[in-house]
């Protein structure tokens, strides 16, 4: 029928008609031989497959099978939060900004044996007292009670307690040997003060640096004679003796001289205790006690390390070093992933010492640092077994009481600036008796935008892992509902 549109009518469905031949002749006159037919049109019969039944129902199927197109399309398209029916979505909003960190707290010192009342615990008043201010040190008595001194101690054995410095290995030493550096590069990089000449103190200060072996100066004498290294045995080596003598023999004769314990920088044990969440009641209220102490943010002293306990037997010691290095972006901690710096380091005592164990800071409030300095007329200061004497200040041990310092100097913004060399300290041998420690290392970037993208994303891993975002050295969470008389 026609439309009100004015379209024409409908088409109808095609329509195929049988070719009649009313006689056999017909096939003849058209040229074609006797009974050879003419090839027939197709034949619709008339419900057969053109007619108009089939056809409808070739239509219903159309639309059915386009209907169902169309309901995909809608489901996409509202599955996509109606995408196309806005050409210009507007733009999603950006990430807010991880807020900075404030300022660092950081003590003043005021001068040396000034001393401020603290509560750190409630109902208990504390004293903390300066004892040097290159680098900024402090004293506070009875951090700790006996009960905790002696509580910390036994989750360190529980936990289990390892060597502090291993020897290198025969693979690491022959690596090492294979280093390709010129003679003449290697002289240029010992001769700190470039006088062409190396002096003693000079070469003392860079040999500990590949075997861990503490060599004093009989010892590297004893082995420029060993190797030849100085002919004249003036005990310095000029260019021309440092370029004739062979690196090989130098790993030679390190590999022949096994370091005992008393001869490594570090001679103790040590293990970790975990204080974050679902630790030992003890170890939080340890951490606790830091954080009001430091006056850092909870964020900084919660992200830090966990508490290292140390035991130094009889003979024990730790030559003087820093607890951090210079600021390099790709150094980072094994335990936070942060740039490592220590910025703040808290010593606990957990017993009196029978005989020896301070804690010596070799050049503690000197006028001024120079590192070749260190080393005088064969008394290497940063020598603990043999030279604490001569340090400008040892700390006794003191069950309870906890010392802290600050490793790096301020930047003038309220952050990380540089190192601060005066805070050298070391451990004292240990002559009768042993000696338990424990430290608290704060760690912080010396980037702040970097801090504040790391804490940002500590805080996103707990919220999302819960328990199982604990990290793998967190072990002794076992052990926090243990009670033991001690």
């Amino acid at each position: 029928m026609a439309s009100a549109a004015g379209l024409g009518p409908e088409p109808e469905g095609p329509r195929w008609a049988p070719v009649e031949h009313p006689h056999p002749e017909a096939g003849a006159a058209d040229g074609l031989e006797d009974g050879v037919h003419a090839p027939a049109r197709p034949l619709c019969k008339p419900r057969g497959i053109c007619s108009r039944a089939y056809f409808l129902v070739l239509m219903v199927f159309v639309h059915l099978y386009l209907g169902n197109v169309l309901a995909l399309l809608l489901f996409v398209h509202y599955s996509n939060g109606d995408k196309a029916a806005d050409p210009d979505p507007a733009p999603a909003p950006a990430p807010a900004s991880v807020p900075v960190p404030g300022p660092l707290a950081r003590l003043e010192g005021i001068k040396v044996g000034h001393e401020r009342k603290v509560q750190l615990v409630a109902g208990r008043d504390h004293f903390i007292r300066t004892l040097s201010l290159k680098p900024l040190l402090f004293e506070v008595p009875g951090f700790l009670s006996d009960e905790e001194c002696r509580l910390v101690i036994h989750l360190a054995r529980l936990k289990g307690l390892q060597r502090s410095q291993i020897l290198p290995t025969e693979e690491y030493e022959e690596a090492l040997g294979t280093v390709q550096v010129s003679q003449l590069d290697l002289f240029q990089l010992l001769d700190q003060n470039r006088d062409g000449r190396l002096q003693l103190r000079e070469v003392l200060s860079q040999t500990r640096l590949g075997s861990g072996r503490w060599m004093t100066p009989e010892d590297v004498q004893e082995m420029f004679s060993a190797i030849k290294a100085d002919p004249d045995g003036d005990g310095v080596l000029s260019l021309q003796e440092f370029s004739a003598m062979d690196p090989r023999d130098f790993h030679k004769y390190m590999r022949r001289h096994r370091a005992e314990s008393s001869e490594l920088v570090r001679n103790s044990q040590h293990a970790w205790l975990y204080q974050g969440d679902g630790a030992h009641h003890a170890m939080r209220a340890i951490r606790q006690r830091v954080l009001r102490l430091t006056g850092l943010s909870p964020e900084i002293v919660e992200l830090s390390e966990p508490l290292q306990v140390v035991r130094y037997g009889e003979g024990g010691h730790y030559h003087a070093h820093v607890d951090s290095g210079p600021v390099y972006p790709e150094t980072v901690c094994s335990h936070t992933k942060l740039v490592a710096n220590d910025y703040m380091t808290v010593l606990f005592y957990l017993n009196n010492v029978t005989g020896g164990g301070e804690t010596v800071f070799p050049v503690a409030d000197n006028r001024t640092y120079d590192e070749t300095s260190l080393i005088q007329d064969d008394i290497d200061l940063r020598d603990t077994r043999r030279h604490c004497d001569k340090g400008n200040l040892r700390v006794k041990p003191r069950q309870g009481t906890a010392v802290f310092w600050y490793n790096y100097l301020p930047d003038g913004q309220g952050w990380v600036g540089d190192v601060d060399d005066y805070s050298l300290h070391g451990g004292c041998l240990v002559t009768r008796g042993t000696k338990w420690i424990a430290n608290n290392w704060i760690n912080v970037d010396p980037s702040r935008p970097r801090q504040a993208l790391f804490q940002q994303e500590m805080a996103r891993m707990a919220r999302e892992g819960g328990v199982n975002s604990q990290p793998e050295w967190a072990l002794d969470r076992a052990y926090r509902d243990v009670r033991v008389e001690l």
